[in-house]
């Protein structure tokens, strides 16, 4: 998976979202603190396509309208705006006719600035996306590629929100846990990564661990030109993912582990690669 999936490109031009604060929207009419924004918004380098097609399944997804805006378009979000979301699940959904095996998981979590005709408006969209690709709730465990194969359906949802009750095909949010460590030292990200594991839920939801460092204002503060990429990820990457290599999956260890521009190491390869273990469990049973 990959953090903030949707970063690769934010509108310098446009106003300031509506997840910052107001007196970062203040300082946000200075040109030149929102040059120093992007450095800091931007956490992946390549667009859906290309994360795709280097092995990204699981895209973490926050939202908005866009305040003033006449109409109730969507557009993906983080400090600055992204593009719309409705161009992204074309993306995606070009990616999927042409790989009609592949499945995806699209966990919606963060919504800013939307009343329920919002959330109408970006449902109806989703579904217009996707169709009959769209996997209805079910239990967890019995969601296998199989499964999905012989329903022809490689798409599943998940919606932070309350109407996602109302549709079928919206997995609630609580089935897909993302606990986050917020922190800038990558030994306290290792041990809570570790521990949330131990604590992770034995059946019933999927479960993301997020293999990333979070800046706090001081870190902005004093790295400002240097931006989010040079500051903690470069750094950090090989330890974290040395982590990931240690890890195993299935019941009580890793699912879904996502990362800070996913390109710069072999992550996705890295965590692909983490199925081969339960294939020699397989075949040793």
């Amino acid at each position: 998976g990959s953090h903030d999936s949707f970063s690769y490109w934010v509108d310098e031009k446009s106003p300031v979202g509506p997840d910052q604060a107001t007196a970062i929207k203040r300082l946000a009419r200075i040109s030149l603190v929102k040059k120093i924004m992007k450095k800091w918004s931007v956490t992946q380098n390549l667009t859906f396509k290309e994360q795709l097609e280097g092995g990204i399944r699981y895209f973490d997804l926050r939202v908005s309208s866009k305040p003033g805006e006449i109409g109730q378009e969507i557009y993906f979000i983080h400090g600055l705006f992204g593009i719309k979301v409705w161009d992204g699940l074309m993306e995606i959904n070009t990616f999927l006719e042409q790989h009609p095996k592949e499945v995806i998981f699209l966990d919606f979590n963060h919504f800013y600035a939307m009343d329920d005709s919002h959330h109408y408006f970006l449902i109806n969209r989703i579904h217009s996306a996707f169709e009959s690709k769209l996997c209805s709730v079910e239990c967890v465990e019995y969601v296998t590629l199989q499964y999905m194969w012989e329903r022809k359906q490689d798409v599943l949802i998940f919606y932070h929100y309350p109407l996602c009750r109302e549709y079928p095909f919206l997995w609630p949010g609580n089935k897909m846990p993302a606990p986050w460590a917020n922190t800038t030292n990558v030994h306290k990200l290792l041990q809570f990564l570790e521990t949330t594991l131990e604590e992770r839920s034995r059946y019933g939801t999927f479960h993301v661990s997020q293999a990333i460092l979070t800046p706090r204002v001081k870190t902005i503060a004093r790295h400002l030109i240097r931006g989010l990429k040079n500051t903690l990820v470069h750094r950090n990457l090989p330890m974290i993912l040395n982590w990931v290599k240690a890890q195993k999956p299935g019941v009580m260890g890793v699912n879904i582990i996502t990362s800070d521009f996913v390109e710069l190491v072999d992550f996705a390869a890295t965590v692909i690669a983490l199925n081969d273990l339960l294939l020699e469990e397989d075949e040793s049973a």
